[in-house]
């Protein structure tokens, strides 16, 4: 039976991250397998990466590729009111530089990404299988993987980046906190006759936020939280009335508008792992914790996850040990939990406060919101803390490499 040090069961962004990462530090002195499922490449999702992620992809040599696509945020606007409200007053602006010429975020659409993983990954040499993994059964100091093909080998350390509804956490018995929000989010890609100069823009609104990210071009994406029974209505809709609904959201600033993508919609929820390990598994990712889009650092706790994790692997290669050993999952759980379980919370609490219309909570949430661009200090730590480029981050969101063997 084949033998891998690592086999990694994913393969989005996280998945192809980690499987690079690792081959780019270890350099062969261990053996890692992706299992990656085929995957329709139809999805025009766009994420906003922190500029502590951005640094993660210049480490792993694939930013060069990805940059074209990479639309800078050079400031943030956020709105509170009703949709029919005549005035729709900014309460807080964000602008700014995680550090001199270099934004605090970007907007990048999945497919760069993907892509520009993809190539890299083919070019590793790293070993892909194509399909997914069903079983994973720890046994006599290592793990019987089971793919989809009916193919099986063992491995020391089986990473879970299976997304939010991994089977692999499930058979391991790991309890999954979670809820649904009864809201979706519905994206699209938006045309539009005036230039954006890098703005982002989120309007709470009584059903949900509404955010407005712009793209390359004089493009941006949409990220439109509605209740789900609602959003499956405007998706009935025909083009020309989604459009104008979404112009009622956006306003006049832009211009004329026109959609370049039919419209889709995900539905929204959350979820928190009770453990971020098992014996010889490790879950990263949505499989580890599924999080509103309210701030837009979903994605961003994934990078960190495999950031993390592939520096405590390397470590702990270093010294010779195993690295599926109960060691690397309790180092870390420790690394990541505390700074998930902060965030997920932190989501949780706003997406609960600014979807709601009650006039008590809306003046209490104005109020604070009108404080906090008050205070220039303030406002510059929630920068730094969004972009993720604090000294307690992993090696690679800060832009440092790993030692290579």
């Amino acid at each position: 039976m084949d033998r891998f040090d690592i086999v990694i069961a994913g393969g989005g962004i996280t998945g192809l991250s980690l499987a690079l990462t690792l081959s780019r530090v270890l350099r062969g002195a261990l053996s890692v397998c992706l299992v990656e499922a085929p995957v329709a490449r139809d999805d025009d999702r766009a994420f906003a990466f922190s500029a502590g992620s951005v640094r993660f992809l210049r480490a792993l040599g694939v930013w060069d590729a990805i940059e074209p696509d990479a639309q800078p945020i050079h400031d943030m606007v956020i709105t509170d009111s009703r949709l029919d409200d005549p005035v729709r007053p900014v309460f807080l602006t964000f602008g700014g530089e995680a550090a001199p010429g270099e934004p605090f975020a970007h907007m990048i659409p999945e497919q760069a990404v993907m892509s520009a993983l993809r190539d890299a990954v083919a070019s590793s040499g790293l070993t892909v299988k194509t399909g997914h993994v069903t079983k994973a059964r720890p046994e006599a100091g290592s793990s019987r993987v089971t793919l989809s093909d009916g193919s099986a080998f063992r491995t020391s350390l089986v990473v879970a980046s299976d997304g939010a509804r991994s089977r692999l956490r499930e058979d391991a018995g790991i309890g999954w906190a979670h809820w649904s929000y009864k809201q979706s989010g519905i994206v699209a890609t938006i045309g539009h006759e005036r230039e954006h100069h890098g703005r982002a823009e989120e309007h709470f609104l009584p059903s949900g936020p509404f955010a407005v990210l712009p793209l390359t071009g004089n493009r941006f994406t949409m990220v439109w939280s509605e209740t789900t029974e609602r959003a499956r209505l405007v998706l009935e809709r025909d083009d020309a009335d989604i459009l104008a609904e979404i112009e009622k959201r956006v306003g006049l600033r832009l211009g004329e508008l026109k959609l370049l993508s039919r419209p889709r919609s995900y539905p929204l929820g959350f979820g928190l792992a009770r453990r971020f390990g098992a014996e010889r598994l490790a879950l990263v990712g949505d499989a580890a914790h599924l999080i509103h889009p309210i701030a837009g650092q979903g994605l961003n706790m994934g990078l960190r996850d495999v950031a993390s994790l592939a520096e405590i692997i390397t470590e702990h290669a270093s010294l010779g040990l195993d690295p599926g050993d109960l060691m690397v999952i309790e180092a870390y759980e420790k690394a990541r939990r505390a700074d998930t379980v902060a965030m997920a919370s932190v989501t949780d609490a706003l997406n609960r406060l600014f979807s709601n219309d009650a006039m008590p909570l809306r003046l209490m949430r104005d109020f604070g919101l009108g404080v906090v661009d008050r205070l220039p200090s303030f406002k510059t730590r929630l920068i730094r803390e969004a972009a993720a480029t604090g000294p307690h981050l992993p090696r690679l969101m800060r832009g440092e490499t790993l030692p290579g063997f």
